[in-house]
């Protein structure tokens, strides 16, 4: 299987990990929409959230919602965007759960997602901020 999440949660590529549970991670977007955006995927490989096992429905969610309020306190947004594509739209083929920092006037319309980068250095500073929120 050739899914770059999987070659995440395994290790096997680089990613800046936010959250590390025994079901669960959560890294930084390498393309955010905004700097500190967080993807969470079960470690378990399925496509689309109506693959999700029923045990572990709780556990995402729970975990959506603590980087949905890090996001805000971790890195001084005024709110999150949260959102989930399942097939059209899906970029890669493994559940993931995008977590967005917004703040007022941020210039996001819609779902027009514009893309940004970071500088070095930069995203480990973000994920660090995230994961101390998150205690």
């Amino acid at each position: 299987m050739d899914c770059v999440f999987c070659s995440i949660i395994h290790g096997e590529a680089d990613a800046e990990v936010v959250l590390d549970e025994p079901e669960l991670l959560a890294f930084l977007d390498r393309r955010p929409v905004f700097k500190g955006h967080v993807l969470l995927v079960p470690r378990t490989h399925v496509v689309t959230l109506p693959d999700l096992p029923a045990a572990l429905r709780e556990p995402f969610l729970e975990a959506a919602q603590r980087l949905a309020s890090a996001v805000v306190s971790g890195l001084g947004a005024q709110g999150s965007f949260v959102a989930m594509n399942n097939v059209v739209s899906q970029s890669v083929p493994h559940l993931h759960l995008h977590v967005v920092p917004r703040t007022k006037g941020d210039g996001l319309r819609g779902f027009f997602w514009p893309r940004h980068s970071y500088d070095d250095g930069e995203a480990a500073t973000y994920a660090e901020r995230i994961r101390a929120a998150l205690v």
